[in-house]
């Protein structure tokens, strides 16, 4: 039997863990090309940007003021280093997250 948790969060459908969840970079396909499940009912809303904004604030206010105490260097290296990475580093989560979002709520039959 599948983990829906871990199929949703590498992008496959929660059921048979072998279909596509995405049609495109964040959009939900309609249902699943192998087993039919259909995904019309699952809304992720916000969830996956609030989960976003805590891990990766985290993680990157932490890095970029260990960065700033640590090696004192101006700001435009911060801002050169920390603005792209930290973009990379919610875009990288999103997909992901929103995957294992419609997961759970599919796992648990929430919305049916």
């Amino acid at each position: 039997m599948t983990n829906p948790y871990a199929a949703g969060a590498l992008g496959r459908c929660p059921r048979c863990g072998k279909g596509r969840l995405f049609k495109g970079f964040l959009g939900l396909a309609p249902a699943c090309e192998v087993c039919g499940a259909s995904f019309g009912g699952a809304d992720s809303g916000d969830g996956p940007a609030v989960f976003i904004i805590l891990i990766a604030g985290f993680l990157m206010a932490f890095g970029a003021l260990f960065h700033m105490i640590a090696f004192n260097p101006p700001v435009w290296v911060l801002l050169a280093v920390w603005l792209p990475l930290s973009a990379a580093v919610c875009l990288g989560l999103l997909r992901p997250m929103k995957g294992l979002m419609v997961a759970s709520q599919f796992a648990n039959a929430a919305g049916q």
